[in-house]
């Protein structure tokens, strides 16, 4: 059973670059400040295609982003394709090798030997080890997360999120936490946050399957469909029991794990640690990258409404970038730049970046700083740029910044300094 939302259509389409979307609801206005390392600020310009009117563009912002010295710090280097990073109490770093390894950086010293006991992955395409997670009781209950593509019989492969004690450089008594109802080629999502009261959400790509036709076509895309798990977020008890209150508990024919759904591929995702707002970031086709802030039972769109074109071609994906019913983002990018990892900085090495969202981009080669202004994006600022590829991006226990690039493969720090 296939349970799709179709609101009206829109009349406008705006396709201007890297900008905020404003609607009455939410979402405040905002514009694009691209500023290189030191480099002034200037407002981006919009286009609409086809001599359209344009939709809702971005207003002004009061400044653009204070400029900050900074300099990109090696941590630790010669990594196969790291994709995720996470600390523990002790100060131990884990590393996830997409490959299907975990590191341990003790010390400031990769160690040599992997950590034993990490299950068997799908190490092929986009798939392999992914995310880590330490619970958010680790220093009571040693539980180490997980997320991967694994294998099947029928040679197809699904995102799997496993625990496991992590005692003595070692996982053991390792269980699935969660299994993914979605088949396909790429795109698992793969990331794992937690929020303040311990639940567990997971992202899950649409699995790389080509959205085609018109509105009735797209309306059917296995993203738009709640049985499945392609493109969703689902929230779940740290154990995987589907907690009471998820969105749609008690609604026949749809998976009760989904939180929020109509999502492409999701590889960033943190909770604000001030706001406990839920944000995300999501890798767009040629162009539509997304950010937006997740509510639960929200349909986010894809692959009916957004701002993205085909691979290559450069044709028209969407019926349009906004619809009744469909979340519009928060910010968007176009052209892309391959969006993956997302953190809010709360640090104190940075203290004028502090509240800020930071989002990495793979295709793009650079670290992207958004201000915010409550819910609203306010200013966008580029940081490091052609560096290599950025997959994740998260706040060290010592108020640094951490980059993981996926080639070079390394892990590499912000630190103040003049650049």
């Amino acid at each position: 059973m296939k349970l799709c939302l179709l609101p009206a259509l829109a009349s406008e389409r705006d396709t201007s670059s890297r900008h905020t979307v404003p609607t009455p609801r939410w979402f405040g206005s905002g514009a694009k400040w691209a500023v290189l390392l030191l480099a002034a600020c200037s407002p981006s310009a919009a286009s609409t295609p086809d001599g359209q009117a344009p939709g809702p563009g971005p207003g002004p912002v009061a400044g653009g982003p204070e400029q900050v010295a900074h300099q990109v710090v090696t941590v630790v280097d010669d990594l196969s394709n790291p994709w995720a990073v996470a600390w523990l109490p002790g100060g131990d770093m884990l590393v996830t090798e997409r490959p299907g390894r975990l590191r341990i950086v003790r010390d400031g010293t990769l160690l040599r030997d992997p950590v034993e006991g990490v299950p068997a992955v799908r190490a092929r395409g986009q798939g392999g080890l992914l995310d880590v997670a330490p619970h958010p009781d680790f220093a009571g209950n040693r539980l180490l997360y997980l997320s991967f593509a694994a294998q099947h019989d029928d040679g197809g492969a699904s995102t799997v999120v496993v625990r496991g004690r992590f005692e003595n450089d070692a996982l053991t008594g390792v269980e699935e936490v969660w299994v993914a109802q979605s088949r396909g080629r790429d795109h698992f999502g793969s990331r794992i946050a937690f929020d303040a009261d311990n639940y567990l959400y997971i992202t899950a790509g649409d699995r790389q399957v080509s959205p085609r036709g018109g509105l009735s076509e797209l309306a059917a895309h296995p993203a738009q469909d709640l049985s499945t798990h392609h493109g969703v977020v689902v929230r779940l008890h740290d154990d995987g029991r589907i907690p009471a209150d998820n969105p749609f508990v008690g609604q026949e024919g749809v998976l009760q794990d989904i939180y929020s759904y109509g999502h492409r591929n999701a590889q960033g995702m943190a909770f604000h640690p001030e706001t406990g707002d839920l944000w995300l970031n999501e890798h767009g086709p040629q162009g539509g990258d997304e950010v937006n802030l997740i509510l639960p039972g929200r349909n986010y769109g894809w692959p009916v409404v957004g701002y993205g074109v085909n691979y290559g071609s450069g044709s028209r994906i969407h019926v349009g970038s906004h619809r009744d019913g469909m979340e519009p983002p928060a910010h968007y990018w176009v052209p892309s730049i391959a969006t993956s990892g997302l953190m809010i900085y709360t640090g104190d090495r940075f203290p004028q970046w502090r509240g800020s969202m930071f989002v990495g981009g793979l295709a793009g080669q650079q670290l992207a700083r958004l201000t915010l202004n409550g819910q609203t994006v306010t200013g966008e600022e580029t940081l490091v740029r052609r560096q290599g590829r950025i997959r994740d991006v998260r706040q060290g226990p010592d108020g640094l910044i951490y980059l993981v690039f996926d080639r070079p493969g390394m892990v590499a720090r912000l630190e103040p300094g003049a650049g």
